[in-house]
Parts: C-alpha cells; structure tokens; sequence
C-alpha cells in the first residue's frame, strides 16, 4: 500500500505504544500505514471514571486520523488484523484484503481474561474499551433507576450490590468511585431509595489489594476503601458469575451489577507469529523487542513480555509502552540511516500510581512513598500531562475541579439499551408516578 520506493513500516494498534512509533517517527525517510479496528486512541488510564460517571468518552479518547492529518507520510487504516504472513511480510485483514511491509510494530494490546470460563463476560463486564466503559456505566445507574421502583425487598437489595471482581488498580479505584457514587452523589435524588444503603464489594483472590505496591501502601489503601464504605473481601476466589449475583465457594453474593477487573489477556500476536508466548499470551521478545527470529517484526506495550536486569517482568502500563514506542523509533532511524542500533531495550520505571475515591491516592516510587490527598493531587497533574491536546486538559482538569468543590459527577447519563431491553421490564409499584 505505499506508492513510493520508500520503505514500509506498518504498526498495528493505535494505543500508547503504537502512537509513540508514529509520532517519534516524523521527518523519517519512510511511509508508515497505521492499523486499528478503532478510529480512535483511547487514554485507558481514565476509563474507569467514563464508567463511574466522572468523565465523558470525548474527553480521553481521540480519532486517529486527527492526530496524523499533517503528517502526508502516515495512512490511518481502520480495519481489524487476523494474522501476519512473516513469509510473503503481509498483514492480513478479516475483509480478505492484505497489507505487505518492510517493517512491523504489532501493539495490539489486551483484553480481559476470564480464566477459561468467558461464558462470565456477559454478566461481568471487563473495562477495556469505550464500550465497555458505557455498558458498566449504564448498568451503575440503571441499577438505581430499577431499584427505585422495585417492590420486592430482596431484588431491590440485589440492584443496590455491587460488585468488583480483582483489586488491582482498576478494581481499587472502580469500587472507590462507585461507592462515592452511591454514598455523596446521589442519595438527594432518590425518593423511595436510600442510596446510601447501597453495598459496594470488592473481591481479590490474593492476600490484598494492590499486590503490586508496597504492603504500607496496600494496607494503607485497604482502609481507605473501607473508609469509604466498601466491604474489602481477600483471600476470596470467585467460583461462579450468573445474572443473579455470584459464588465464592459455598457463600452467595445476590447482586445484579458485578464489574471485573480480575485479570488481562494478550492479544493473539505470538500466535500469529509462531513464536513463544508466557501464561497471558503475551509474546516473548529479545532484548531490542523484535520477535524472535524475525529482525523485522517489533513486538511492544502488553502484547510483548520481556524481563527486566533484575528480573522482573515490564509492567503492562502506559509509560512502559510509550518507553518501548520510543524505543523501537530510535532502532528504525538507525537502520534508516545506517548506523549502529541502540542498545537493548531498559524500562525506567517511573513509578506506580492508584487512586481511592475523590481525595485519596497512593504513589510508589520505590524509596520515595506518598499517600493521601497530596499523592491525589498529583496524580491529578500527572494524568493531565499525559493527556493529548490543551482541550482535553482543560476538559478533564474542570470535570475534576467540578467533581471536587460540588461533589457531582458530570457523565451521568444512561446511553444505549434501555433499561427493559437488557434486563427485562419491571412493574412499577401502585401509585408510582
């Protein structure tokens, strides 16, 4: 698909990664065609507050083509990649048509894992996508909106559970906001709910949340939670999902809102190109992040396992993949220009970052900790930064100071299905309006 003579670099996916080969590529002596099956580039790192009513979609998620329209050399495909040809160098496409390249950058991400039984995604939906973000948002509010005019006290109890599934950051920070939700946000809204009696559950089959940060930030943040009004269940394995609620072991939780955010899955890459892959599919790469024996295939961000000099794995968040974006940009003018490449590939880890609630977080950078109300604020900064264009800072930073001086989330609309499609009618009580 290039109609030059100029080498062809093609990169599948358009998230942190995918953007950071693109952008640090420009004046390059090369076309590049970039693939998603999405139009736009989503900031995953704020997904979770689209889902919880904080955020609207438009504000941490841009088209692509936006991003490229000046720059002549970049093609934006939207289409969706079934496989890769290393042989005849092509990529192909599910409508049948194919793309060949020179050089390939595969950042096609991940997806939720449901540990072999994915008949649960239905009933508990993982938070990848804008869809995603949409569905559990609409099913938050619908939630309340049936509750308000059900009748039988057990199914209002069920609609006012709530349940996430895996405190990793995404899960700590969803249940935080939800409970804050049900707790500050609405209960003026209601008459015939307190929302306030509303449960909020957060289930990890570890020994505690944020396995990932230090046992004082995890402790820290284990009471945040429950200061917040959230009932904190470790050491608890989910054994069962239904539309009804869910089972741990013997003990049944009645809820008709579970949310789960228990672990992630690689996109196929590694099977698409024969190469060895670790238990989350990820591919496993060389030390520059091109696929083992093919020099002209990068493999980077979630899609790619790579150990760190001390042995730990790089981290499947947002800097890495822009690290390693960069990265693979700088090897790419080295072969342009012939010269030597850079060495292999370091990952400098600049620390980790969760938020509790509205005015809690917790920051990680190693001997450097920090917890509370300032580690929120500068989270805050911190996200903003990483933000793409000044509307989107702006948009975000008023949404928040909104948030804060007068407790109202801004997103609160229920989009989509309607209520009685996806769960079914519900007869209102006599009287009710």
């Amino acid at each position: 698909m290039s109609s030059s003579q100029r080498p062809h670099l093609v990169i599948v996916g358009g998230g942190f990664g995918g953007l950071q080969v693109a952008s640090d590529l420009e004046g390059a002596s090369l076309d590049i065609t970039l693939v998603d099956r999405r139009n736009h580039h989503l900031f995953q790192p704020l997904l979770y507050q689209v889902a919880t009513t904080l955020l609207a979609t438009s504000e941490i998620a841009w088209p692509i083509r936006r991003l490229f329209r000046d720059r002549r050399e970049v093609t934006t495909i939207l289409a969706e990649v079934e496989g890769v040809d290393t042989g005849a160098k092509t990529v192909r496409l599910t409508d049948g048509a194919s793309i060949g390249y020179d050089m390939l950058v595969l950042a096609t991400g991940a997806t939720h894992t449901y540990f072999g039984h994915d008949e649960w995604a239905r009933v508990a939906p993982g938070l990848k996508t804008l869809e995603d973000a949409t569905t559990i948002r609409r099913r938050l509010l619908s939630a309340f909106e049936r509750a308000e005019i059900e009748t039988d006290p057990a199914v209002r109890d069920a609609l006012l559970t709530f349940v996430v599934i895996g405190a990793g950051p995404t899960g700590v920070e969803l249940a935080g906001i939800i409970a804050e939700l049900a707790h500050s946000t609405l209960p003026k809204e209601f008459r015939r709910i307190d929302t306030r009696a509303a449960r909020v559950i957060l289930i990890e089959a570890g020994p505690r949340v944020l396995a990932g940060f230090s046992e004082e930030l995890s402790a820290y943040a284990h009471r945040a939670l429950e200061k917040c009004g959230v009932e904190v269940r470790t050491g608890q394995r989910v054994t069962s999902c239904t539309e009804t609620g869910l089972a741990m072991g013997d003990e049944v939780v009645a809820s008709r809102t579970l949310v789960w955010a228990a672990g992630v899955q690689a996109s196929p890459a590694a099977q698409w190109l024969g190469i060895e892959a670790d238990r989350a599919g990820r591919a496993i790469v060389e030390k520059n992040l091109t696929a083992p024996g093919h020099p002209d295939v990068f493999v980077i961000g979630d899609t790619a396992s790579l150990l760190r000099e001390d042995g730990t794995p790089v981290p499947g968040i947002a800097p890495a993949a822009k690290q390693q974006g960069a990265y693979v940009a700088r090897v790419i003018r080295a072969r342009l220009d012939g010269r030597a490449e850079p060495g292999s590939f370091r990952y400098r880890h600049q620390g980790s970052l969760a938020t509790i609630g509205k005015r809690s977080a917790i920051m990680d950078f190693g001997r450097f900790k920090v917890k509370g109300t300032l580690a929120w604020w500068i989270w805050g900064i911190a996200h903003i930064y990483f933000l793409i264009g000044t509307r989107s800072r702006f948009a975000v930073a008023w949404s928040w100071l909104w948030i804060y001086l007068s407790g109202q989330h801004s997103a609160r609309l229920i989009t989509q299905k309607e209520i009685a499609e996806e769960d079914g009618p519900v007869t209102p009580p006599k009287g009710a309006p």
